[in-house]
């Protein structure tokens, strides 16, 4: 028999969290996160989100042992704004066991026609900054700090409780020396030129701070046409920018601005911190930390994570000024391999961006979805 128990308590939290290290304790491809940071992104009194944002987790139990968890999200900017009556889910994670996973999304669907919604989709996260997808290529490649893993079974599980696709991302690689900045040399400079615009350089967190904001707003702007899109709030930057900031190099963070110094482009590239956070297991201390931190100052892996021209610069090669830019940075750091986080299939614009790469496929995933009416 499963039983399924809301996780209230900050021991039940925690749970929560762990599940899964034990889940894929013998995975040589899973990625776990930081313990207290994923403790922090559920914690109503730190993490924005539920301002506009309710969560609730569960977790599934049989024999007395947690064999599952799932987290059921509604955001209400994406309600009540947008009009999709969506209920979301994410974090949901199971033994190959259909009682278990039927259960766990029974329990989501109860709550979305609690709330008059129409129909349920997951695994996604609270917004466009957190992890998406269930896998169903690629188990066989290292995961990333920003991906989740996933067993082979899971997709099977969706499919027996009448989950149908409904958005589908790709994760591409390409070693950097299939970078050929003839591409992109010449083109960069008579674009500057014709546009008056000119690409910011960072070697310092702080100075990144002060266009933190507006960078945000650009991101705003710059996906709001996909479908996966629901908007950062103001007091959502503040978050961001302490959660993710630092992690980030300051070279690896590229702003375009005009000659009125608007920000019209911008890209975040991440250091490879997939095996370091293996090696730290879920905790920053003892050592945790320093296996972060040599990531960070010496990985010759990155990892493009975000990617925004203006509307009103799209299409007009402002990605060839922060390819070279790029380019220049991970020339001098030897960076031998490139990533690029998941992308919606239908985005045909950016495929378009890293065409001359030479990018190949090594990871697929879904969204699903179920009606409620």
């Amino acid at each position: 028999m499963i039983t399924i128990k809301e996780a209230t308590t900050k021991k039940d939290l925690k749970a929560f969290v762990r599940f899964p290290f034990k889940l894929y304790k013998d995975s040589k491809y899973w990625v776990p996160p930081i313990i207290k940071q994923e403790l922090e992104t559920f914690n109503k009194e730190k993490n924005p989100i539920f301002k506009d944002a309710e969560a609730r987790f569960f977790l599934a139990y049989k024999n007395e042992e947690i064999v599952g968890r799932i987290s059921a999200i509604i955001n209400w900017l994406e309600v009540d704004k947008q009009g999709i009556k969506k209920m979301r889910f994410g974090w949901f994670d199971f033994i190959d066991d259909l009682e278990v996973s039927q259960a766990l999304l029974k329990t989501v669907e109860d709550i979305g026609k609690e709330n008059q919604l129409e129909f349920v989709e997951g695994p996604v996260g609270f917004s466009n900054l957190d992890k998406v997808g269930v896998m169903t290529e690629g188990f066989e490649h290292l995961s990333t700090m920003i991906t989740w893993y996933n067993h082979a079974y899971y997709i099977k599980h969706y499919e027996t409780y009448g989950f149908k696709i409904e958005k589908e991302y790709s994760e591409s690689e390409f070693p950097f020396k299939n970078v050929k900045p003839e591409f992109f040399k010449k083109a960069q400079e008579l674009i500057k030129r014709r546009y008056k615009i000119k690409a910011l350089k960072f070697t310092k967190t702080e100075e990144v701070m002060p266009y933190a904001d507006r960078m945000f707003d650009l991101f705003n702007e710059s996906y709001s046409s996909l479908s996966s899109f629901v908007e950062i709030t103001d007091i959502q930057k503040e978050y961001f920018k302490k959660k993710f900031i630092s992690f980030v190099n300051p070279e690896y963070i590229k702003f375009v601005v005009d000659e009125n110094d608007k920000l019209i482009g911008f890209a975040v590239v991440m250091p490879g911190f997939a095996k370091a956070l293996q090696k730290a297991n879920g905790k920053l201390f003892p050592m945790g930390f320093s296996h972060i931190l040599k990531a960070k100052k010496h990985s010759k892996d990155v990892i493009f994570y975000l990617i925004g021209i203006h509307p009103d610069y799209q299409n007009k090669g402002v990605h060839a000024v922060i390819f070279n830019e790029y380019y220049e940075t991970f020339k001098e750091k030897g960076i031998q391999t490139c990533y690029r986080t998941p992308e919606l299939e239908d985005n045909v614009a950016i495929k378009q961006i890293w065409k001359h790469f030479d990018p190949k496929v090594y990871a697929r995933r879904k969204t699903l979805r179920k009606e409620l009416l």
